[in-house]
């Protein structure tokens, strides 16, 4: 993954955005973004259903499921056809990942180091964690270049744990970050 041209696209839809809704005075743009990367991961979290106890449908949802019958297997086969809601909502959370990486100015200290946990609850509560980590280190410290890259470690371990590569990331932000500009044009 190119994280540093992924850092200049957010940026120019950041300007972008800038432009098309300027920042009210008194307004913490950077707690907004960081509230929005915590509904994101929600929002990631239950397309994944991994944690959805009370349903026998677990199945991250990846495509619309679509069974034929293989030959050489002798039974149906179910392939996803359509969009990846899971990726996209992964597509969601790296916009506001890489948009808070930007608003700190924290861009040139960033690599692509990934931690995974041992299972997808403690991935999500990690980044949770890091994510107020982050969020208390700007109000109290001013310096937060570690918790943002240990931040970021957790998310990309997430994209590894969900299974994709950093080709369908790049990818997948590329096509969200296209239709967040046009959202922009049209008035959103």
């Amino acid at each position: 993954m190119d994280l540093a041209k992924l850092f200049q696209l957010q940026r120019q839809l950041d300007e972008h955005i800038e432009r098309e809704h300027p920042r009210q005075e008194g307004e913490d743009r950077l707690a907004k973004k960081i509230l929005a990367l915590l509904v994101e991961l929600g929002e990631l979290a239950n397309e994944a259903r991994f944690f959805k106890y009370w349903s026998n449908d677990q199945e991250p949802r990846i495509g619309i499921p679509s069974v034929h019958y293989d030959e050489k297997l002798g039974h149906d086969v179910v392939e996803y056809v359509g969009p990846n809601p899971l990726l996209e909502e992964y597509a969601d959370g790296l916009h506001f990942v890489l948009s808070i990486g930007v608003e700190l100015k924290l861009y040139e200290y960033t690599n692509v180091d990934s931690i995974r946990s041992t299972n997808l609850i403690e991935q999500f509560m990690s980044i949770i964690y890091w994510l107020h980590q982050l969020h208390w280190s700007i109000e109290f410290k001013g310096n937060c270049i570690y918790e943002y890259n240990v931040l970021c470690a957790y998310f990309f371990g997430l994209g590894e744990m969900l299974g994709f590569s950093w080709q369908e990331i790049e990818e997948a932000y590329m096509q969200k970050n296209a239709e967040n500009h046009s959202r922009q044009e049209r008035g959103y």
